[in-house]
Formats: structure tokens, sequence, C-alpha cells
């Protein structure tokens, strides 16, 4: 049974451990506003086991004008389970979620490995990589409310 519902910040730390940052330590996996009362964090829940996680921040990125922004991070799907459509359905109730705020754009920055991820789910691209020290290659992809 898949289930996706809110956690507390606590609970994202080890999936973004096993998945993002993979040999780092623990606290590499914290992240500045995680404890906002305007952040939320979700994790998907496969037969009580969580195997994926995405949080959400009210924050504005100011390559885009649009005046309510979210910004995604720490999404991250167990290895074992990636490719089998759960991060599809992930990242599909964090965007309810914004969209149900009245949130006008969604941003994030994306590994590179994951841009043919979130293509298909209808983000678009700014073209410029840039490296995030000691992580890799980045693009920032965004989403318009409809």
């Amino acid at each position: 049974m898949i289930e996706i519902k809110k956690i507390p910040k606590e609970l994202t730390y080890s999936i973004r451990q096993a998945v993002l940052r993979v040999g780092k330590p623990i606290t590499s996996c914290y992240f500045d506003g995680d404890d906002l009362h305007t952040t939320l964090h979700f994790g998907l829940l496969i037969d009580s086991n969580l195997t994926g996680v995405v949080s959400v921040f009210e924050n504005k990125n100011n390559n885009f004008t649009e005046a309510l922004q979210f910004q995604l991070r720490g999404m991250a799907v167990l290895e074992s389970y990636q490719r089998s459509g759960i991060g599809k359905q992930l990242l599909q109730e964090a965007e309810d979620f914004i969209f149900q705020k009245k949130g006008a754009l969604i941003w994030f920055n994306a590994r590179k490995s994951a841009v043919a991820f979130y293509k298909k789910c209808n983000y678009q691209l700014i073209d410029e990589p840039f490296e995030i020290n000691d992580v890799g290659t980045h693009y920032i992809m965004y989403k318009k409310s409809l």
C-alpha cells in the first residue's frame, strides 16, 4: 500500500543521505529553512516503510517575477524504488499542495541526472548549468501554475 503524508523534517534526513548525500555526514542533509513554519515535508511510504521524501519551501528565486514561489528541495526516492512511478506520485502531491496554496511557480535545482525525469513531468529548464560544491552539476527547473 502506498501512502503520502506530511512528515517531520527529521524523517527526511536518512532518505536524503541515502540518495542525495551518499558518503556524507547526516548533517549535510539538514537544509536551511527545514524548520520554518512555511516549510512542509512529504514522505512516501510503501507498506509503512519510508521510501521517498520531498520538502516544499516558500522561497523566491530572482530568475522569476511571480509573487508567490515555492522551491522543492531534497526530492529523493530510494534507489530500489526509482523508475517505478512513485517519484511522480510524490512530486504530484507536492504540486497539488503548492497550487492549492495559490503558488504561482514551483522551482528547484535539479541534478543533471534528474533533468529527464522532471522534463517528463512538464518542468522547464533554464539552460545554464551550475555546480554545487561536493554535490555536482545542477540546473534550475520550473513550472508555472495553470
